[in-house]
């Protein structure tokens, strides 16, 4: 028989390691539900019911957001910067987590059963206005960071020589200076976009519903990926490949897939926050 101190002990360990305790954590009073490797799947599966739930709206969305993206396009390649294309195209997806604040309203509103109005989707209620604009303002801020670390690179390894692209493209692929500047760029994107999945993957939608301040939503978003790295980083790649084909079919990819990652997104902060 164990000493009772021990026996308390080894009690306390026991509760510890309990699948409830190791898959729940609370920051702020917000309890969070650690995903699975199969929950980036069902969130995904979960946003694709929705999008066909209201279409119009939805891919309205997708229209929109490739509608921006195509006009930034067309400005850049009649200045003749189309080598800075892939760039700005790069970096504008910093910014989709804020630009899809109607999705997350259409889902919510699927999920309760409420109607669908154009009203409610472009002028959505949010608990936390304020505490919004200060994380759309910081992703701006690191899409400018971006912006400005490309700018440099360019400065360092073309000298502000803007190529037609079909030359950029050679330079990126078939000269040392090119393969550099290409593994130094996509380092530093792929950090800048690690940092604005970890401070945004829940704390969009959880400012949308919960009158908190911007530094717990995004807390709360960070500790579930530092928590849950496998699950978070599989959903971060989704994301990115997804994306990806978007942009590789001439941006008419994002029209269903920009939409789709919304609603998907949704689901995956009321998988993560308990009693969202």
């Amino acid at each position: 028989m164990l000493h009772p101190r021990l026996a308390a002990k080894s009690g306390a360990l026991s509760d510890l390691s309990s699948p409830e305790r190791s898959n729940t954590a609370r920051l702020g009073g917000i309890e969070l539900r650690m995903p699975t490797m199969d929950d980036p799947w069902i969130w995904l599966s979960l946003g694709w019911r929705d999008l066909w739930r209201a279409p119009l709206f939805s891919l309205s969305f997708g229209l929109a957001f490739v509608a921006i993206g195509l006009g930034g396009t067309i400005g850049m390649w009649s200045l003749g910067l189309e080598s800075f294309v892939p760039v700005v195209a790069a970096g504008f997806a910093l910014l989709g987590p804020i630009l899809a604040l109607g999705l997350y309203e259409i889902s919510r509103r699927h999920e309760q059963g409420l109607p669908v109005t154009l009203r409610d989707v472009v002028l959505v209620r949010t608990a936390a206005p304020v505490q919004l604009a200060f994380v759309a303002f910081l992703l701006m801020f690191l899409y400018l960071v971006w912006l400005r670390a490309a700018t440099l690179l360019y400065a360092l390894f073309i000298y502000d020589n803007f190529m037609p692209l079909a030359d950029f493209i050679a330079f990126v692929l078939t000269t040392p200076q090119g393969v550099a500047m290409m593994v130094i760029g996509t380092t530093v994107a792929a950090l800048l976009a690690l940092v604005t999945f970890a401070i945004s993957a829940i704390s969009i939608p959880m400012l949308m519903r919960r009158d908190i301040d911007a530094l717990t939503a995004m807390s709360a978003s960070v500790e579930v990926l530092l928590d849950a790295p496998g699950p978070m980083l599989l959903w971060a790649w989704l994301i990115v490949v997804l994306t990806a084909f978007g942009v590789a079919t001439m941006f008419a990819g994002l029209i269903v897939i920009f939409p789709l990652i919304g609603h998907a997104t949704w689901h995956a902060y009321r998988s993560i926050v308990r009693n969202a």
